[in-house]
């Protein structure tokens, strides 16, 4: 990380990369999808992720992800699932409303996304 960025955390770092169109940031999505998104803040901290045409959050900023998030598809209409596509949450024709879907799905105890990877779920067999 370089000078000019170590005040910013990783998830600020990613999201201000998608923002400008970075050389570095991952390539997909919808510009309007990752600006609305970027707009709120509940999803402004978690970790955005680019993949297959899709704008996912996770709780956390390195592999394995935490994958319990809504997302959006990048598609017009904007659609918004469920984790893994479990279900179709709602059609959207604006980023915007795709992205106040995305919030009103959102678990209540959705906090800042932590820095690594997503703890193992603890294996207690009693």
């Amino acid at each position: 990380m370089t000078d000019d960025m170590s005040t910013e955390t990783v998830v600020e770092a990613i999201w201000h990369q998608l923002l400008e169109h970075h050389p570095e940031a991952r390539r997909g999505g919808s510009p309007g999808a990752i600006e609305a998104a970027a707009a709120e803040p509940r999803l402004r901290q978690m970790f955005p992720f680019l993949s297959h045409g899709c704008l996912t959050f996770h709780r956390n900023t390195e592999y394995p992800w935490s994958n319990d998030l809504p997302f959006i598809a990048c598609t017009t209409p904007y659609t918004v699932y469920a984790i893994g596509y479990a279900k179709l949450l709602g059609e959207t024709e604006t980023p915007q409303e795709a992205a106040a879907l995305v919030i009103a799905h959102l678990p209540n105890d959705c906090c800042p996304a932590i820095e690594g990877p997503w703890p193992e779920p603890s294996s207690n067999t009693e």
